[in-house]
């Protein structure tokens, strides 16, 4: 990564904390909402931009698990934008009132669960990668 890439990286991190953190706390939360997807957007592809040229199989698997977990950050940020604005909510409503009860069970505030997730794997395959690197070095 170079200079401007390592800034625009960190930026994308602050702004997942600070708009899930404003979210949180229902602290401007249609303004935070949008702030937390900019901030998973950003991380997320400048994450993904990052390539591994090793033959480590080790390395390139949990590249592949980071990937999964920018995925599932981005979806968690277009999942809390939906819980500020309800905008899949259409998707459910089929001319009863079933779809109210389907869209609270299945969606709505679900991006807690994919931010969980999506956290557990990243914090996980970091710390992997760094000790691979570490072995390969030695």
């Amino acid at each position: 990564m170079n200079n401007i890439q390592a800034v625009l990286f960190l930026i994308g991190g602050l702004l997942m904390v600070i708009g899930s953190g404003a979210f949180v706390f229902m602290f401007m939360k249609h303004i935070a909402c949008w702030v937390f997807l900019l901030g998973t957007i950003l991380f997320s592809v400048l994450q993904s931009m990052q390539t591994y040229q090793g033959q480590n199989k080790v390395i390139v698997r949990l590249k592949r698990i980071l990937n999964l977990s920018n995925l599932l950050f981005v979806f968690s940020g277009i999942l809390m934008v939906d819980a500020q604005y309800h905008f899949l909510m259409s998707l459910f409503q089929h001319g009863s009132d079933n779809g109210y009860v389907l869209y609270f069970t299945y969606v709505y505030n679900k991006w807690v669960l994919l931010l969980l997730i999506a956290a557990v794997l990243e914090v996980y395959a970091v710390n992997r990668i760094d000790r691979e690197l570490k072995k390969e070095k030695a």
